[in-house]
């Protein structure tokens, strides 16, 4: 039946959780293309056999006719098939950016091909080229902060790293009273957890 593998795609979809990311299943959506492109060549031939017996192909509701119309939509349906799983997949990707920064996890990679990394990499540079332009980090303080600083534990070595007003050696279990924008990246990436004051 056509389109029964382009729905898969979707129903695949929307089956995981908002906002949550299935591996690319790149092997379904390759048989797609290609039931998209044998879809092309069969209406392609059907408008040909039509146009050589000298047929209108707007008057003619011969055989042919239908059989071109059904090649025709289901084209059109894969292909929004194709359309949706692609457009809801970058929105995902998109938001990664907001919710983990600039890396992503090793788990979420393994998850994405490699136009969507690219795609991760380049809304990344351009979002970070803008807030550098403007001088301002747009990926903190969603929620307006009611101290610029916070009191956070370190989960995990980081290291001797340079915040916006101090140096720190920030070793694992240590607590550290820092301002909320240099927090934020660490706690972001589960580095970092904020303590309740």
């Amino acid at each position: 039946m056509y389109g029964r593998k382009a729905c898969q795609l979707v129903k695949e979809l929307a089956s995981c959780e908002s906002e949550q990311l299935s591996a690319y299943n790149a092997d379904l959506f390759d048989q797609v293309t290609r039931e998209c492109s044998t879809h092309h060549v069969e209406l392609q031939t059907l408008i040909r056999k039509i146009q050589d017996e000298g047929l209108d192909t707007q008057a003619t509701k011969n055989p042919d006719h239908f059989g071109a119309l059904i090649h025709h939509l289901a084209l059109v349906r894969n292909k929004r098939c194709l359309m949706a799983y692609m457009y809801n997949r970058a929105d995902i990707v998109r938001s990664l950016r907001w919710k983990v920064g600039p890396v992503l996890p090793q788990e979420i990679l393994g998850k994405l091909n490699f136009s969507e990394t690219e795609y991760f990499k380049n809304h990344s540079a351009a979002l970070d080229s803008y807030m550098s332009e403007m001088e301002l980090d747009l990926t903190v303080d969603f929620v307006p902060p009611k101290d610029p600083y916070i009191q956070v534990r370190v989960l995990d070595d980081i290291g001797d790293v340079l915040l916006s007003d101090k140096s720190a050696n920030l070793a694992p279990h240590s607590i550290h009273f820092l301002k909320r924008t240099d927090a934020e990246p660490f706690i972001a990436q589960g580095l970092m957890e904020e303590l309740a004051n």
